[in-house]
């Protein structure tokens, strides 16, 4: 996974960044209304910025009814406008391709981060010397400022100007290694740019420092949802005409562009990963075929799952293996897709109307040939008077039944009708087809509807484990209306779905224990060599636990390392899950 962590700050429950290490699985932990969901809230409203160019502070495309931003001023850390809301994102440069990848050669992470604000201009002072905060004429939500840190150290911050639309870039951090490869690139052999004259020049020499003093502030990028868009054109001062800024004003300019856009490229790609499931799932209605496909909770509601179970059979096979478990949910129930409309039924009915279909045909060529002197008439008379003796080429009730005739004796009505049938349901065999639940004991077909809430809640979060490949899976309280057995049999399936050859990256926000026991019992078997067969190996690595808790007015998230016993290194804070030892003594 090329993103490693996430970073967020003034945003709902957090205000200090808070930073949120990405690891095959990662459980998030903490009380209710402690700041758990804040964080898949804050990917979801990154992925819809990337998604669409736009700082959308209300809805967002992933996340339909579950998340409701309510509006920059209601997200924003106490309400406080003046706050910039914060992301950082740590990418992994080894993982980047194209000439951004070269320029970060050897760096072992590269730190994006932006800042989002409602747009105030500088400083004003009232009458009584208070200070205040003016929003610009062109204010509202946008990218205030973008910063990019390699291995810990600055490289370079742009910030935005009045209007919004552009950012400036204000530093560029000549001491940082990437910024000294930058320039030894450019003196390198087969740039194709004359610096014979500078080769000597030093990085931190007085001429480099003057010519990139005159060239930084000329150097723009438009503004486009999280990722700024450098532009190569710059306009350098009337001082700065000297060969070297020349050289200079052509080659960085370019080679930011190329650093930004690998990175911002390898960013967006990653939240375009980004699978949210909320914490209430659709109850879909009894005949699936006819759902809402184009709801806003398509996704976050988790009504996608009934069609990739009706459509792609090994995971309705994986599934129902879930259901029919004697260790998990041991349902007497499999879910089989049904044909609403078999292709006999179909056949049948093509076959009574194909006739009257030709004989339309028929009529309608010989209304269009109809005329007189009409050529294409006289050649279609001249081909049926060969074939047929006694037509009146003029005559157009004359003409009609032999047309017929020769469609009829030529074609098999009933072969017709069988393969168009055939091609109509396996050109979209979903419209066609819908999912119910047997009972395995009588054969009785079922809905969903009649057999309680508990499957149609966790079909979703089976079916985001097992269909998605390569996806980054945040799933809000996968453990609902489930008992405590089938929860800890969810820590198996999330790893499966991590580690077993899916390759996705489960971030969880949840209240069980049982899941987390699961998985640390998991831990332990692998140290010592006892997994049960087919379950992949999970090392303390793989897992990263979270706890967010209040502290003050704001809440933190603590980092909850495993050993390889599958135990917590250090205490759960304030007693979290004692409540048991609590009611026992």
């Amino acid at each position: 996974m090329t993103l490693t962590d996430l970073r967020i700050a003034n945003f709902k429950a957090f205000s200090a960044s808070q930073r949120v290490p990405l690891r095959p699985i990662t459980l998030m932990y903490g009380a209710n209304s402690s700041g758990k969901s804040t964080v898949l809230h804050a990917l979801a409203f990154a992925h819809h910025a990337i998604e669409t160019g736009d700082l959308d502070t209300r809805r967002t495309q992933i996340g339909g009814d579950a998340v409701d931003l309510g509006g920059f001023r209601q997200f924003v850390h106490r309400r406080e406008g003046e706050r910039q809301v914060e992301m950082g994102f740590k990418l992994d440069p080894r993982r980047l391709s194209g000439r951004g990848g070269e320029h970060l050669r050897g760096a072992r992470e590269a730190v994006v981060e932006v800042a989002i604000g409602l747009g105030f201009t500088s400083d004003q002072f009232d009458l009584f010397g208070d200070r205040t905060r003016k929003l610009d004429r062109d204010g509202g939500v946008r990218l205030e400022r973008f910063d990019l840190r390699v291995d810990g150290s600055p490289l370079l911050s742009m910030s935005t100007r009045a209007g919004g639309k552009l950012l400036r870039l204000d530093r560029l951090h000549r001491s940082q290694p990437v910024f000294r490869r930058l320039i030894r690139e450019i003196q390198a052999p087969g740039t194709g740019l004359d610096l014979a004259g500078f080769l000597a020049i030093e990085e931190d020499s007085d001429a480099l420092g003057e010519v990139l003093d005159g060239i930084v502030p000329a150097i723009i990028a438009r503004s486009h949802g999280l990722i700024p868009r450098v532009e190569e054109e710059v306009e350098i001062r009337e001082k700065a005409t000297e060969p070297l800024a020349q050289e200079m004003r052509l080659f960085l300019p370019r080679a930011l562009r190329d650093l930004i856009g690998s990175l911002g490229t390898a960013l967006e790609d990653e939240i375009r990963r980004l699978l949210y499931l909320g914490p209430l799932r659709s109850f879909p209605p009894r005949h699936l075929a006819f759902s809402q496909q184009h709801d806003p909770n398509w996704f976050a509601g988790g009504g996608y799952a009934w069609d990739a179970v009706r459509t792609q059979e090994n995971v309705l096979r994986r599934v129902n293996k879930w259901l029919g478990d004697v260790r998990r949910m041991q349902t007497a129930y499999e879910l089989r897709v049904r044909d609403l409309l078999p292709a006999e039924e179909v056949s049948k009915d093509l076959r009574a109307k194909l006739p009257k279909a030709m004989h339309d045909l028929a009529a309608s060529l010989v209304e269009r040939f109809s005329g007189e002197g009409n050529p294409d008439l006289e050649i279609l008379a001249r081909d049926l008077t060969e074939r047929i003796a006694d037509i009146n080429p003029d005559d157009p009730a004359d003409i009609l039944p032999e047309i017929y005739h020769l469609v009829a004796t030529t074609s098999d009505e009933d072969e017709m009708a069988r393969r168009w049938a055939d091609e109509m349901i396996e050109a979209r065999p979903e419209a066609l087809q819908d999912i119910v639940l047997v009972d395995k004991r009588t054969g009785t077909e079922v809905s969903h509807r009649d057999v309680g809430i508990g499957v149609s809640q966790v079909l979703p979060v089976l079916v985001s484990a097992y269909a998605s490949k390569n996806r980054l899976l945040a799933i809000e309280q996968p453990e609902i209306h489930l008992h405590p057995a089938l929860q800890a049999e969810l820590g198996d399936v999330f790893l499966e779905s991590a580690l077993g050859g899916n390759d996705n990256t489960c971030l969880i926000e949840t209240h069980s224990e049982h899941l987390l026991l699961r998985i640390m019992r998991r831990i332990r078997e692998t140290s010592t060599g006892s997994l049960p067969d087919g379950m992949p190996a999970v090392r303390p690595d793989d897992v990263m636990v979270l706890f967010v808790e209040a502290d003050g007015p704001q809440s933190i998230i603590r980092e909850m390392p495993l050993n390889e016993r599958g135990e917590l290194i250090r205490a759960w804070p304030g007693g979290f899950f004692e409540e048991g030892l609590r009611e026992l003594f």
